[in-house]
């Protein structure tokens, strides 16, 4: 059968990109470049099962011990006793699989990946776009990565079936340092100790169900390493189908274990009330928008716990950072966010400037998207040009964002403010001009008048007006005075 530890099973490019297959401490090896997964999110899923593997096998205990990683010898050795913890198929245990065997009818393999066809939807005949069947067996490696990519990520499946410990589809955040994949591991292991009990894995011991609308809460207060479980959650209650040729089949019981409170270490989260939740990812491009709470602290939010940790390892060192994961609706998958974004060091004064700048653009923003629909003689801001220009000032603005950030690296510079408002007015002014302008010539003269009052409110807004009182404040500016009328002289 297949042994996740002792067998080799993992799609990688060496350094010479050339393909290979190989066990996990293999990628200790300084000639393995990057994962070679056919999807992105078995990809992010292997990256998550590779840090949880060395954080079960031999984490770093502090910062210091963090500057030597382990050679590939140190980690095979390290990874011997998690062998019997870690077979796909057989007598069991076996890996993120219900403690019991099933003996009712399987699904097909394919309801192993998120963006297949549930049961009510192929009944519908409504897998238009969410396809079903596409499978009828899985390779055994493939399997076994669908497999944990499903339980780290599970969305919400029909009565009974569990999220994952992070809900459908959680946000995932790794740092990406400089070099190549065991660099890019091990930066992203929390501090910890060796794991000395299998049972502290789910499927080692009775599993817990939740038929009852019983909770698994995380043990502890909270404040120390964390439980080898949160890399391993198993929501789901599966038993795989299949042989040495592959995967056939896989059988669902519902009411696995129902995770609340626990906290993953390789996901931002934010407060919502007296709770703590994860944050998820949205359709559509990732910029500084959406930087508050995910690449640097901001009230209200916090950063993942890997980059906390990496930053106060090295203080004022910039990153870079990995943002991924499926953009759900409830079981549907909507788009799948991968992208790169930078990490500035900043102090906690520089954190909460460029929060409020954030907020500056985003008042900008629906300026922009107010007065340009109003030029364009639409009613609405939410479509049409309104809406685009309301996307598109964050595109324009991006580059200046990340270099008024980087000029706080040594302080906050004075002209910070004014600054980025000068950097946003200058762009929202071409975006008005390039989404109203050219359709000056076929408007009638009452609507050419209504696109020049559009022009003039949001040159007012951006230059001190009334109508821009939200983003100035946002910014800590204050508004210019009034001019004193002739009259009042």
């Amino acid at each position: 059968m297949l042994n996740l530890i002792t067998d080799p099973w993992i799609p990688i490019r060496r350094t010479d990109g050339g393909p290979d297959v190989i066990r996990p401490d293999q990628i200790a090896d300084p000639t393995v470049a990057s994962l070679d997964w056919p999807r992105p999110d078995l990809t992010l899923a292997c990256y998550e099962l590779l840090i949880g593997l060395v954080y079960l096998a031999c984490p770093p205990l502090n910062a210091r011990a963090s500057r030597a990683r382990p050679d590939q010898a140190a980690l095979q050795r390290a990874l011997r006793p998690l062998v019997p913890a870690f077979n796909l198929l057989g007598p069991g245990p076996l890996f993120m699989q219900d403690y019991q065997s099933f003996n009712e009818p399987p699904n097909p393999p394919d309801m192993l990946f998120i963006d297949s066809a549930g049961g009510s939807t192929a009944k519908k005949n409504a897998d238009l776009m969410v396809k079903r069947d596409r499978y009828s067996v899985l390779p055994l490696p493939l399997a076994a990565m669908a497999l944990f990519t499903l339980q780290a990520f599970a969305p919400s499946g029909g009565a009974g079936n569990r999220t994952s410990m992070r809900g459908g589809g959680p946000m995932v955040t790794l740092v990406l340092p400089e070099g190549g994949l065991w660099e890019m591991i091990w930066a992203n292991v929390p501090y910890g100790a060796p794991l000395t009990d299998l049972t502290r894995l789910p499927w080692m011991r009775e599993t817990e169900v939740s038929d009852q609308k019983q909770i698994k809460v995380p043990p502890g207060d909270g404040t120390g390493p964390p439980e080898p479980e949160v890399f391993f959650g198993q929501p789901r209650r599966l038993r795989l189908v299949g042989d040495v040729r592959g995967v056939s089949g896989v059988i669902q019981k519902p009411w696995g274990t129902n995770y609340v409170g626990w906290v993953h270490p390789l996901s931002p989260y934010y407060f919502h009330k007296d709770e703590k939740l994860p944050r998820h990812p949205k359709p559509g491009p990732f910029g500084y928008r959406n930087w508050r709470g995910v690449t640097f602290q901001t009230t209200g939010a916090e950063i993942a716990g890997n980059l906390y940790q990496y930053r106060a390892a090295r203080q004022g060192e910039d990153c870079r950072l990995l943002v991924a994961g499926w953009a759900m609706s409830n079981m549907s998958p909507l788009d799948f966010l991968w992208s790169e974004q930078p990490v500035f060091g900043l102090d906690l004064e520089a954190m909460d400037r460029a929060a409020d700048m954030v907020e500056a653009a985003e008042k900008a923003a629906l300026m922009l998207a107010s007065t340009v629909a109003q030029g364009c003689g639409e009613a609405e801001i939410g479509t049409g040009a309104g809406a685009r220009a309301r996307l598109a000032i964050f595109a324009e603005t991006q580059v200046a964002f990340e270099a008024r950030l980087a000029s706080m690296k040594g302080g906050i510079p004075d002209d910070l403010a004014r600054g980025w408002l000068a950097d946003m007015a200058k762009i929202a002014r071409a975006l008005f001009d390039a989404a109203v302008l050219p359709g000056l010539p076929d408007m009638t003269p009452q609507r050419q008048e209504e696109a020049a009052k559009a022009k003039r409110r949001l040159t007012a807004a951006l230059t001190g007006g009334r109508a821009g009182k939200d983003i100035w404040n946002a910014l800590g500016l204050e508004m210019p005075k009034p001019a004193k009328s002739k009259e009042s002289a």
